[in-house]
């Protein structure tokens, strides 16, 4: 138990925040209160990411203006696919494109989400959060629990929304892909890429089977996260014109 007591404190904490977010949005939400809490405390997670997003934003797009130098490489190293990785690399890393960042905003967020699976699954807190509903459901309630009532269309509604949103992040994935020339930094024709490029795509599906066992709270994050992310990548990814790079000049 002494293991899990740091994540009982954050458990405790969150359960408070969110009790008190709750009583004052109950004038103007009544019985939403709630959810309207998870609402807003997901959108301020967010936002408090958002520097990291912008990050990952110019590095996507510093290795998209990369795309005609790695295309050339790949035609160098065609035979090389250890050394076409290293220079492919080498290059992104003299240009301050680092492949991996794009993976902390989602790594962020999973602590949260891992928080609100405590407080809806279980009475970990004692703040009677698991009292709470939505049109009649309890938050805490899961599929497996039966889809009696409301509870069959709330959820099916949700899991539509998500897959929806899934499969326009996927398509996006393809294009971006496409027009950058690697699959998560990676060449397009280096070892295994063909494996990354039909598996990455299918990502943004897994936030669907995630919700198939996590508590409607957390399927109701998970919905407002993907869609804040949708919206992020129409304001911050709209489509630019690559630059053409200077010789020793990083791109913005």
């Amino acid at each position: 138990m002494l293991a899990f007591a740091p994540l009982h404190t954050v458990v405790g904490v969150a359960g408070t925040a969110l009790s008190w977010l709750t009583d004052l949005l109950e004038p103007l939400a009544g019985g939403a209160a709630t959810v309207a809490a998870i609402v807003l405390l997901t959108v301020a997670v967010r936002l408090l990411i958002t520097p990291l997003t912008v990050a990952q934003v110019r590095g996507e797009r510093r290795r998209a203006a990369l795309a005609p130098q790695v295309r050339e490489l790949q035609q160098r190293y065609a035979d090389d696919p250890a050394t076409l990785q290293r220079e492919v690399f080498a290059l992104y890393r003299s240009a301050g494109a680092n492949p991996v960042a794009g993976c902390l905003p989602l790594l962020i967020q999973a602590p949260f989400l891992l928080v609100l699976y405590r407080l809806f699954a279980t009475d970990e807190g004692g703040t009677g959060l698991l009292d709470e509903r939505l049109a009649g459901v309890p938050l805490g309630h899961h599929l497996g629990d039966g889809l009696a009532g409301a509870a069959g269309p709330l959820f099916a509604g949700l899991l539509v929304l998500l897959l929806a949103l899934a499969w326009w992040s996927s398509r996006r994935a393809r294009r971006a892909s496409a027009a950058v020339g690697t699959v998560a930094g990676t060449p397009t024709e280096g070892p295994g890429a063909a494996t990354l490029g039909r598996l990455l795509p299918l990502l943004p599906f897994t936030s669907v089977l995630v919700a198939l066992v996590l508590p409607l709270a957390a399927v109701i994050y998970l919905v407002t996260t993907t869609a804040w992310s949708a919206l992020e990548q129409v304001v911050l990814r709209r489509p630019q014109a690559a630059p053409t790079p200077v010789a020793g000049q990083q791109v913005p």
